[in-house]
């Protein structure tokens, strides 16, 4: 979409959505209801930002921020999600993951307890808004439209300290505190948490939506004299599928997409993308099977959050799946000569295989796809989007794999193609998960970098 159909003055400057309007911006894009970044500075230096130096995304703006308020909303939380909530220290944030009645993730995503009575959630499907009358609870729920800017990388902790001139060093991992940024009024409530999807250091930068382009841009500036990247919707799965994060939307579809009340609400079904929840679905595996592109917690390696303390949506599924997993998520590493071969079909006369888009095939965000993956010719589990990592300089993807051939060096095929097109019998080996193989947040060592902080 053309820029200057898009620009609406904000304060102080023109914006597109949450971010400013920069000229050497080549692409913005409408992503699931609101304009972002597609190409902020290139998608090789985008990818290889969260390893080598820090990028700032605007990737999860434009999903509300939902608040669950009163004595019984702990209880509305626990109803719907597999955590134990009641375990939960206030001002510290939890990742919540909500399921159907059959044991599939309809909605996961972070949540953060304010006080005794008050949580907010945060870059998720409306699930809980959607069942919260069914269960007979009287809760508080309301809505405000916020900006949520990553920040990520090994200089991201310097780029912050810069912005607020101060150490930030005691912020530990899941942890949240206000911070001040230059420009903006000391009252406008902003937040900073130690959270991210790179798999790496990583942090949220969380404040009402109407100073977003601000508050990027102090922090775009504040990131200059450490090269800081703007990360876009291209590249943003790039560091899920390296980092070992599956995503709704992204590496695999919400079951909320295949509950029909939910599809077929008058509020929550409007905002859906059609293509994911009506016609054919992307990837070799039956393009009107959308059960092949839902996930259970155990099937992307989230079993651990699971606890049977209490009554919740989906148990009895999850209960009888955790006596005898059957799958998990693994990294695939795709046969380089195999991987080529789809190029040289593009070059040769006939049908050619389906094509490859860097970094990611389908472009982002693309959870309707789904390839199927074999071994001695029977099915054994379903690959996620093709991903092409410049930092390793090789194909990989997410796959859901039965649990005995889980092992690091088992060799599969993948069946990359549309369903009914000619397909491509891929080699893969599945490989270590998370596959970046660089510190995890929670475990770096932030005293090892150098302050941001500059002394006057």
């Amino acid at each position: 979409m053309s820029v200057d159909h898009a620009v609406q003055q904000g304060p102080g400057a023109a914006s597109v959505g949450d971010v400013p309007s920069y000229p050497d911006v080549p692409t913005y894009l409408n992503i699931l209801g609101s304009l972002h970044i597609w190409e902020g500075d290139g998608w090789k230096k985008e990818s290889m930002s969260w390893k080598t130096g820090a990028y700032i995304a605007s990737n999860l703006s434009g999903i509300p921020e939902f608040t669950f308020s009163g004595p019984n909303a702990r209880a509305l939380l626990s109803r719907l999600s597999i955590n134990n909530v009641d375990k939960w220290p206030i001002g510290k944030s939890k990742h919540l993951v909500m399921l159907d009645e059959n044991g599939y993730i309809a909605n996961h995503g972070l949540t953060v307890r304010d006080s005794e009575y008050s949580y907010r959630h945060f870059a998720a499907m409306p699930w809980a808004l959607f069942k919260a009358p069914s269960l007979g609870l009287d809760v508080e729920i309301g809505m405000r439209d916020i900006f949520i800017f990553q920040v990520a990388g090994p200089k991201s902790l310097q780029i912050l300290e810069r912005l607020t001139g101060e150490s930030l060093r005691s912020l530990q991992f899941l942890g949240i505190r206000r911070i001040q940024v230059p420009g903006i009024d000391a009252t406008v409530e902003i937040e900073l948490s130690r959270i991210g999807m790179s798999g790496t250091l990583a942090y949220e930068v969380r404040g009402p939506l109407e100073h977003g382009p601000a508050v990027f841009d102090a922090v775009y500036r504040a990131g200059e004299d450490f090269d800081i990247t703007r990360l876009g919707w291209r590249t943003y799965v790039v560091n899920h599928t390296e980092g070992g994060f599956p995503q709704q939307g992204c590496t695999f579809l919400p079951a909320a997409f295949a509950d029909p009340e939910f599809v077929s609400h008058p509020l929550f079904g409007a905002a859906l993308p059609p293509k994911q929840v009506s016609g054919h679905l992307s990837g070799s595996a039956n393009p009107t099977d959308i059960t092949a592109r839902l996930r259970t917690p155990f099937e992307v390696n989230w079993g651990w959050m699971a606890k049977f303390d209490h009554d919740f949506l989906g148990r009895e599924a999850l209960e009888a799946e955790a006596a005898a997993p059957r799958r998990k998520t693994v990294v695939l590493r795709w046969n380089k000569e195999d991987v080529l071969d789809v190029f040289a079909s593009q070059f040769e006369p006939g049908e050619e295989y389906r094509h490859f888009e860097f970094p990611t095939t389908p472009q982002s965000p693309a959870g309707d796809h789904a390839d199927i993956v074999t071994k001695d010719g029977k099915q054994v589990g379903i690959s996620s989007l093709a991903v092409y990592s410049y930092y390793f300089r090789e194909m990989i993807s997410h796959s859901t794999i039965d649990m005995e051939l889980a092992e690091i060096g088992t060799e599969v095929v993948l069946h990359w193609g549309n369903h009914g097109e000619r397909i491509k019998q891929i080699r893969a080996t599945v490989e270590r998960f998370p596959y970046l193989d660089l510190p995890a947040n929670k475990d770096v060592d932030l005293e090892s970098f150098p302050s941001g902080v500059v002394a006057h």
